[in-house]
């Protein structure tokens, strides 16, 4: 059983790993609803968890992105700076919204998001 579930985790990290060095993206987008519907986390733990592992993946990445000359320092520390404000703002929000009202919303995010990359 233990197995079975390292493996689970080990495919959604390698997912996110992909998808993050295709597109910029795959904590949330990947991680998140591959941690609610494979291994029955609730909304806050997936966030959480997830948060960690994309700590891991964005440092590799974003390391990996600056050998080929793709990375504008002074921009992300300009947008990752305000962004801990959300952070924070965001966390203490999460705690008081129901678990399924956190669902839905971040289901609504993904499906925007994915309308606007078809239209576009």
């Amino acid at each position: 059983m233990a197995e079975r579930r390292t493996l689970k985790l080990a495919l959604i990290g390698s997912a996110a790993g992909l998808f993050s060095g295709i597109f910029g993206v795959g904590g949330g987008s990947v991680i998140v609803p591959a941690l609610v519907l494979s291994l029955g986390y609730n909304q806050r733990e997936a966030a959480g968890t997830s948060l960690l592992a994309i700590t891991m993946i964005a440092a590799f990445a974003a390391a990996l992105q600056a050998g080929y000359g793709n990375v504008h320092v002074l921009d992300g520390v300009l947008i990752g700076v305000p962004a801990i404000v959300g952070v924070l703002i965001g966390a203490r929000v999460a705690r008081v919204v129901p678990h399924r009202t956190l669902a839905l919303v971040f289901s609504a995010v993904l499906l925007a998001a994915s309308v606007e990359l078809i239209l576009e």
